[in-house]
């Protein structure tokens, strides 16, 4: 079994930061991509920020040069920097991985229970 836990939401204000966790727990053998979605209300979930397991990362447009996402391997933590913020940025953010168990099974994909982050404007 399998769980990936969000940390790090909550409220702030226009121009702040927030820094969001994720860390995955259970039978892992190895994490493969890791990447951060976010859901406004009314919207599509989206993919904010994305991390290859060779350290490639990737930004939709609406974030670079803002957010920033890094991983610690030995942790099996993804982080998600947010510098910046702005009203827009308000949404429910989840953490998605690509885990194999065990070095005979395939990988499966993964989703945190997502966490709030909200931006007063």
């Amino acid at each position: 079994q399998v769980q990936l836990v969000e940390s790090g939401g909550g409220l702030v204000q226009a121009g702040g930061s927030l820094r969001l966790s994720c860390a995955a727990s259970g039978s892992i053998f190895m994490i493969d991509a890791m990447a951060w979605y976010r859901q406004a209300p009314g919207k599509q979930r989206e993919l904010v920020a994305g991390s290859t397991s060779g350290g490639r990362t990737s930004y939709a447009d609406s974030v670079k040069g803002r957010f920033t996402i890094s991983r610690d391997n030995a942790k099996n933590t993804v982080y998600l920097q947010m510098n910046s913020l702005k009203f827009e940025d308000t949404a429910v953010y989840y953490c998605n991985a690509d885990i194999m168990s065990s070095r005979f099974s395939k990988e499966y994909n993964y989703w945190g229970q997502g966490t709030q982050v909200t931006v007063s404007s």
